[in-house]
């Protein structure tokens, strides 16, 4: 388990009854959390699945300068953290033809939301990555799981100041993504109920999806 707080990572191991390793790395620092997964693949051997779901959300303003900072750094974590993540086990999988790789998105990627312009942008960039890497892992026998959920009751939407139409519970929402996992789904989103949602926000006409998006609540902007 990789995460920048040691604390709670630790707390998160001591309620496990199962062993575990943490690692306390950020997972846009390409060379640190590299060398992690060295010392986790020596200690542990190479794992079946790999999990990358870490990410960070906040409101931008792409007209205001001080918030390209930000853009980079929600870009830093919510994409380049999941290439950094997958990449030092790539080789491996494919040397013995097997392996799992899971990469966490959002519906927030499907189409642009105002305000929210970083978030939007990272999360649809890494959907057409893992789509990617889905279809070069192909031949290898190598499964890539995409999973776009809408609202989880997590720090990150605590502070959404607006209702959020079909929010999760974190342990019904870890429960869905087990599932969906298990199935070796290519991509999904959860809960089915977004999903409805997510389809129709790739079947509106950029017009209508302007109008409608334009009256949207926007999140509080904040450096990260």
């Amino acid at each position: 388990m990789v995460g920048r707080r040691k604390a709670l990572l630790e707390k998160l191991q001591r309620s496990l009854n199962t062993p575990s390793t943490i690692y306390t790395v950020d997972v846009s620092d390409e060379h640190q959390l590299h060398h992690a997964i060295e010392r986790h693949i020596k200690k542990m051997g190479v794992p079946d699945i790999v999990i990358a779901n870490a990410g960070v959300s906040t409101g931008t303003l792409n007209s205001e300068k001080e918030d390209l900072v930000t853009f980079k750094r929600v870009i830093d974590i919510n994409l380049y953290g999941v290439m950094h993540t997958f990449l030092p086990f790539m080789h491996t999988f494919k040397k013995r033809k097997s392996g799992q790789f899971v990469g966490i998105s959002s519906v927030a990627g499907i189409r642009g939301l105002p305000g929210s312009g970083a978030y939007s942008a990272s999360k649809a960039a890494l959907m057409n990555y893992l789509e990617s890497l889905r279809i070069e892992m192909l031949p290898f026998n190598i499964q890539v799981t995409t999973i776009a959920p809408g609202y989880i009751k997590t720090p990150m939407t605590h502070s959404n100041p607006y209702a959020m139409p079909f929010i999760l519970e974190v342990d019904k929402a870890a429960r869905l993504f087990i599932k969906a996992i298990n199935r070796k789904e290519k991509f999904i989103i959860i809960p089915w109920q977004m999903n409805i949602v997510g389809k129709l926000m790739r079947l509106l006409p950029a017009s209508v999806w302007d109008f409608l998006a334009k009256r949207g609540p926007k999140k509080l902007r904040a450096m990260i």
